[in-house]
């Protein structure tokens, strides 16, 4: 199941990468690094084409799709061969699209009313975004507090660095963090692999990330 292995691996990579010919060099600093995972923003124009490639050339990565604003930026994920989908915010037409596409997608939530339409419409894996603009885990737990019982996971993105994605991991509520600084555009536009990748091994040592477990997940 696609959350068993983003729970497995703890951290999402969110990445804007605009040059296609990086897409399997960045691929492989993240799975050599141990983190096998990133969520494909379509922050650029080249994201529909990195995803596609990725897909097709490293089926071990667990491809996501991020910023899917419209259902054409959801029809575009699907098609180009994306496991799952992450929004900012939750727009109900494209949350009922990903439904009857039996696709994988978390809309972003940010109150207690954007929780209870996710809840009814029957998605219970939600992005919190931005989470430390929102008020941090501070606000994440006062939000989900009422929710507890309804089973419901946050994926908390939007300032999350590496010096306090362990407080977020260590609530039950929280299924995984986002965050851009694993794979900045910088590294990528650099070719720093060895950074990107040192990163994830830094991740992979601190979480214990099993790559079989979440692979059989």
């Amino acid at each position: 199941m696609i959350y068993d292995r983003i729970k497995q691996a703890k951290v999402v990579p969110v990445i804007a990468i605009d040059n296609v010919r990086r897409a399997l060099a960045l691929a492989d600093a993240l799975m050599d690094g141990g983190l096998p995972v990133a969520e494909i923003t379509f922050r650029t124009e080249a994201a529909a084409q990195v995803i596609s490639m990725l897909a097709k050339e490293r089926p071990d990565l667990l491809i996501g799709a991020g910023t899917i604003l419209t259902i054409d930026n959801l029809n575009k994920a699907v098609d180009c061969g994306a496991q799952f989908g992450v929004a900012p915010g939750l727009n109900p037409k494209v949350l009922e699209a990903a439904l009857r596409l039996g696709f994988p997608f978390s809309p972003g939530i940010m109150t207690p009313s954007d929780i209870e339409i996710a809840l009814d419409m029957g998605v219970c894996v939600l992005k919190f975004f931005p989470a430390e603009a929102a008020g941090g885990l501070k606000m994440l737990s006062s939000l989900a507090a009422p929710y507890a019982h309804t089973g419901v996971k946050f994926i908390p993105t939007g300032g999350i660095d590496v010096n306090n994605c362990r407080d977020y991991l260590s609530k039950t509520f929280v299924l995984a963090v986002g965050g851009t600084w694993i794979a900045t555009k910088e590294n990528i536009a650099a070719g720093d692999w060895g950074t990107i990748k040192s990163n994830c091994e830094d991740l992979a040592s601190k979480f214990a990330y099993d790559k079989h477990s979440a692979n059989e997940a």
